[in-house]
């Protein structure tokens, strides 16, 4: 037994995890899976019903489908495209016109410049053998994702303490000491900070948390309204700023360009929905008469410089915040989660070095990164003046293109995503597609259990073979692909990106270095 594991037999819990939200549930469970014993602490007593992100994209729904969430997820998004669409038939009859049958095909948006599904191009590879995840994230809500997601951790054992506060933590090489409320103590060999955009275990570390200040107040809101009417329906830019009302009854958004506000912590009121919406749509008559659920933001945009300290390891919001536009915080935790679950797990169970940790800020940080940009420049096209109101021409004429509507949705659909892994096929690296299987079975269906996939689509024992001696890491699939009949193999790693590939006349050539980068021989 090495050190490692020795320093584990005395921990309380193998890791720790601060935030019950979906990033850490969805990391509690990729840990887990992976064979380790995990606290989750969150703050608050019940779910959070605050209004928050919207829905999830292809690459945070694939994430998902990958562990077996789609029928969950499938089913939360039909509650609420019904939702969606009886919202947009009261507003037609409202406004003299025959109800759609249909809610008009979306296909996401910039800065609220609305791409029209019907310019897609769908042929573009960046879209093949995505799987049946493709689109089904689209409206499903925070709240209803970290129900899924909590009953996930509940079936496979996590233990998650509600009304539970972190308030401090001693690290030291061996493990760290957690702090829960006044009086209580646990001892784990890891902590992850998932604890938002404020998180306290990243202040408590010590992570530096460079970027740029915000110059927006925002509100969003679920409100009950009189003169919602004389409101436009979707996403709306005016003189003052931008407002979006729907695309469900009472909820709003809006966004002035008047500097952050005095106190982002402080309640938000009817009067100060009310006076927001009336000042951006310059609707006198709408009034706000009840507020079901609110929230404040900004477009405070910050990373930490590295995801890791030692013992301590950030995720989520509490490694990157920026504004919401574009919909990413979530989808960008969830890769967050998946990328860090099974690294960190083997590290705990001692079937790889502490080094595989440096590989979760390599891969996670430039996403992260380029996230924060996709925001700040929708805050530059949505702003009131001149100047940005100009370049926003010029990017709604682009995006009422085929080409630049396709180019738009492969960025906020995370398609594009990918990481910079030694191998020249073009498969590594990158999201494995979904490819179906001649035994009726999919890519997808072979990664429930957390575990990497060599694929062998050449009935090929010599390829088999190589992969013997990783016992329960690297599970072996022999079966042909009669859609993809240029691959021969590959490595999926459990988190579904491609480690290696082959193709015709290719051989094993170079996978034996891959399997021991990512999965250390028994």
């Amino acid at each position: 037994m090495n050190a490692s594991m020795k320093t584990a037999q005395k921990n309380d819990y193998d890791v720790v995890v601060a935030g019950g939200g979906p990033v850490g549930l969805f990391l509690a469970c990729e840990l887990r899976l992976g064979g380790a014993d995990v606290l989750v602490v969150e703050r608050l007593a019940e779910v959070d019903e605050t209004i928050k992100a919207g829905g999830i994209n292809t690459a945070g729904a694939v994430t998902l489908y990958r562990r077996g969430l789609l029928p969950d997820l499938a089913a939360a998004w039909e509650r609420n495209r019904w939702r969606m669409r009886a919202f947009l038939g009261d507003q037609k009859r409202e406004q003299g016109a025959d109800a759609p049958r249909t809610p008009p095909k979306f296909a996401g948006h910039f800065a609220g410049i609305m791409m029209r599904g019907d310019l897609f191009d769908d042929s573009d590879p960046a879209f093949t053998d995505i799987g049946p995840a493709d689109g089904v994230g689209l409206g499903v809500p925070q709240v209803e994702l970290e129900r899924i997601l909590g009953a996930r951790a509940e079936r496979l054992g996590v233990e998650v303490r509600r009304g539970v506060e972190l308030t401090g933590f001693d690290a030291d090489d061996a493990g760290v000491l957690v702090r829960l409320g006044s009086d209580h103590t646990v001892r784990t060999g890891w902590l992850v900070g998932c604890d938002g955009g404020r998180s306290t275990v990243r202040k408590l570390a010590g992570f530096d948390f460079p970027g740029t200040e915000p110059e927006i107040t925002g509100y969003q809101a679920v409100v009950e309204m009189s003169g919602g009417e004389r409101l436009g329906v979707g996403w709306n830019t005016t003189d003052v700023g931008t407002y979006v009302n729907g695309p469900f009854p009472g909820r709003i958004l809006t966004v002035e360009f008047d500097g952050p506000p005095a106190d982002r912590a402080a309640p938000v009121t009817a009067e100060d929905l009310q006076a927001a919406l009336r000042r951006v749509s310059g609707v006198a008559e709408v009034t706000v008469h009840a507020v079901h659920s609110s929230t404040r933001f900004t477009d405070n945009a910050r990373q930490a410089s590295g995801y890791r300290r030692g013992r301590v390891l950030l995720a989520g919001d509490a490694a990157h915040v920026h504004s919401p536009f574009g919909g990413q915080g979530l989808n960008l935790g969830l890769g967050d989660a998946m990328n860090l679950g099974w690294k960190l797990a083997a590290v705990v169970r001692g079937t790889a070095p502490e080094t595989l940790l440096d590989t979760y800020t390599a891969e996670r940080h430039p996403i992260g990164a380029w996230v924060l940009d996709w925001t700040r420049a929708q805050i530059a096209v949505m702003r009131p003046d001149r100047h940005a109101r100009a370049l926003r021409r010029v990017v709604t004429d682009l995006a009422l293109t085929s080409a630049g509507t396709t180019y738009l949705v492969k960025q906020i659909s995370g398609v594009w995503q990918h990481y910079d892994l030694p191998g020249d096929h073009p498969l590594t690296g990158r999201s494995a597609p979904d490819l179906e299987l001649a035994d009726g079975s999919r890519l997808g269906d072979h990664l429930h259990d957390g575990r990497a996939v060599l694929l062998d689509l050449a009935d090929d024992p010599k390829l088999r073979a190589r992969a013997e001696g990783y016992g329960d890491r690297v599970d072996i699939v022999t079966a042909a692909c009669p859609g993809r009949p240029e691959l021969t193999g590959l490595l999926v790693r459990p988190d579904g990106f491609v480690a290696w590939a082959a193709g015709q006349g290719d051989g094993g050539e170079g996978l034996e270095e891959t399997l021991d980068r990512w999965f250390v021989a028994v």
